[in-house]
């Protein structure tokens, strides 16, 4: 009975480990990974097919992969032919292939049809072991990341709102909240932060969602062509009116009205609007029916509309009117996190709607568009995406395919030792300035000795 609890013990203990799977058909390598990594739950396969079964029972995060394998060791078919079914049957497992010296030609061969890494024989297990740990992290990273995806997926009742920052999700609660009334929403923020997006996300959880959502730009339309967007007009109002035609605003009765980039309203159409928003009725250009309208209505803008209010260039009462609730959506460059969540769901739109097969971004792709500032926001975002999805000529969309310039200047690194190493000498440099080079007085501003601001200059290589 003790034995049998042991072993119960064991096979728990195997059960949390992350598995490793091995193809090798050499025995004695085959012992090599069994007692060089402890750490995972090494399985062995010798052959393709053992390899395809083993990945389907186990689905391991890792594998290293032998290229030459059975029935013709000398010939790398077999091994990049396992390689080849491996990624097709989980294309998110990261496979380290391993080779000869002489065979560094199929490695990137490998390399370039899916392959993570890959290392060369003879197998330095402290070596190789980094490489694995490296793989297992990154896997592990990209699960948790699609498990959020899914989640957000599955539980956001905002349509099209993809997002796991703090800074998103309360004013996504924000909208929540606001959906069931009708008061008058103002979104403010920079341009292609998604305000179109929101916006229709607050129609579809209102109780309009069963009718019309209108949107018209501010912008887009030639000033002297605006009102009659907006009002319609009657049959002989100007020339070229050969029938009466109904304004945008009316199309939105029941429904929601959305005025875009509403900064770009031509001060005389203010206050048309105003009288809009006041009576919730409309006259129609050369009408003088008063026609009621029911709607709730939706304004955007990227502008500063308290600096138009001083220049007399926007209605100080109109803007008042338009912001019973006033959200601000913070640019993608303050979204913690939400950077690669985007990118990821839109590399998978593109690949669907292009039908590629692109199975993900490299890590230095992903590192640049965490650190990349997104100045054009989620639009730059879909251009730089799309683009790189087509052009990409591996498995992976790399940085240099995305065209994002010097993002490596800006990639914080994730070694903890580095960052505060880095922010200790920052603070002595600062700190010798502001005592004028006084090496006591730098040390007293620090609050440590000499001798030990002496030994920290010296490790840091400041001098004097």
């Amino acid at each position: 009975m003790a034995k049998a609890q042991k072993k119960t013990k064991a096979d728990k203990s195997t059960e949390t480990q992350p598995v490793l799977l091995v193809v090798e058909d050499d025995p004695g390598l085959q012992k090599q990974f069994k007692w060089s990594f402890e750490r995972y739950k090494v399985v062995i396969a010798g052959d393709r097919e053992t390899a395809l079964n083993e990945i389907r029972r186990h689905e391991p995060g890792v594998v290293t992969l032998d290229l030459g394998l059975p029935p013709d060791p000398a010939n790398a078919t077999e091994g990049l032919a396992t390689l080849e079914q491996i990624l097709q049957l989980a294309p998110h497992t990261k496979i380290i292939v391993v080779t000869g010296n002489d065979d560094r030609e199929n490695a990137l061969k490998a390399v370039a049809m899916g392959a993570y890494d890959f290392f060369q024989k003879p197998i330095d297990p402290e070596t190789l072991g980094f490489v694995i740990d490296r793989a297992h992290h990154l896997h592990s990273l990209e699960k948790e990341n699609n498990k959020l995806h899914q989640q957000l997926s599955d539980e956001s009742p905002l349509e099209g709102i993809i997002s796991i920052s703090p800074e998103m999700n309360k004013l996504c609660r924000t909208i929540e909240k606001i959906a069931p009334t009708d008061i008058t929403t103002l979104f403010l923020g920079e341009s292609g932060t998604g305000k179109e997006v929101l916006a229709r996300a607050l129609h579809q959880l209102s109780d309009r969602r069963d009718g019309n959502f209108i949107a018209i730009n501010c912008a887009a339309i030639p000033e002297n062509l605006l009102e009659s967007e907006l009002f319609g007009y009657e049959k002989g109002a100007f020339t070229g009116a050969s029938q009466t035609t109904k304004g945008k605003i009316e199309y939105a009765h029941k429904g929601t009205f959305f005025l875009d980039e509403l900064g770009d309203l031509p001060i005389a159409l203010q206050a048309k609007l105003l009288r809009f928003l006041q009576e919730r009725i409309v006259e129609r250009i050369g009408g003088r029916e008063e026609i009621p309208v029911d709607v709730r209505i939706i304004g955007a803008t990227h502008q500063n509309l308290s600096k138009l209010i001083e220049t007399g260039t926007f209605r100080e009462d109109l803007y008042y009117r338009l912001s019973e609730v006033c959200i601000e959506i913070p640019p993608l460059r303050d979204r913690q996190g939400d950077a690669v969540v985007i990118a990821k769901t839109l590399l998978d739109r593109f690949n669907k709607q292009n039908k590629l097969k692109i199975k993900g971004f490299s890590p230095d792709a992903l590192a640049a568009i965490d650190s990349y500032r997104w100045p054009g926001n989620i639009r730059e975002m879909e251009n730089r995406v799309k683009r790189a999805v087509i052009m990409a000529d591996g498995a992976h969309v790399t940085a240099e395919d995305l065209e994002i310039e010097d993002a490596s200047k800006n990639v914080m690194p994730l070694n903890l030792k580095e960052v505060r190493e880095s922010a200790e000498k920052m603070v002595i440099i600062k700190a010798i300035k502001m005592a004028d080079h006084n090496i006591s007085r730098a040390a007293d501003l620090l609050g440590i000795t000499r001798p030990t601001l002496y030994n920290m200059m010296d490790k840091y290589s400041i001098s004097e």
